[in-house]
């Protein structure tokens, strides 16, 4: 008779720990997919600053046209991020396409010392950084999330439990290839 209430017992205990760690997958998950969307809201935030900057900075004259279609592609590749679907691909170009932006509205105010000295310039220019800065600090929580979720669902038991229930696959990180090319070192993960 306490063979078989031992054997309950495990039985119990063995069903609660299953249980638990499918949970915890799915909290990881969930975790995962909100602070993408965090990110993407950030992301949408920089693009309503946009337009303004386009808007002063097309009040001079001879404004490089260059530069309306780097605003144009960052606007395009800024409408193709889902906070539904985590694509860090996506999200990777949305960066570059900033990035090629930034470079070209340092050009142009070389160009036009007036511009620079315009207080709606600055201004602008203040809140993109700002809002840069919003979006790596976003990127990082998401890498957090992404690296506590792939761990839960990798390590063991939880290995077995994902494997026989959840089917969940392994998220990938964002990485900025770009920043990756300044470095020497590789970890030979």
């Amino acid at each position: 008779m306490t063979g078989i209430w031992i054997t309950v017992g495990i039985a119990v205990v063995l069903v609660i720990a299953i249980i638990a760690i499918y949970n915890a997958i799915i909290n990881r998950a969930n975790a995962v997919e909100r602070a993408w969307a965090n990110v993407i809201t950030q992301e949408r935030q920089k693009n309503k600053i946009i337009p303004h900057l386009e808007d002063v900075v097309k009040d001079y004259k001879e404004f490089e046209q260059g530069t309306l279609t780097k605003v144009t592609e960052l606007r395009s590749a800024l409408q193709g991020l889902d906070s539904g679907k985590v694509d860090t691909a996506k999200l990777e170009q949305a960066e570059a396409k900033t990035g090629e932006l930034l470079k070209s509205l340092n050009v142009t105010v070389e160009n036009y010392p007036e511009l620079k000295a315009s207080e709606t310039y600055q201004k602008l220019m203040r809140e993109i950084t700002d809002q840069q800065e919003n979006i790596g600090a976003a990127i990082r929580i998401f890498n957090q999330n992404v690296e506590d979720f792939n761990n839960g669902i990798e390590v063991f038991p939880n290995s077995l439990v994902n494997a026989m229930l959840n089917r969940k696959e392994k998220i990938k990180t964002f990485s900025d290839s770009q920043a990756e090319e300044g470095f020497e070192y590789k970890p030979n993960i």
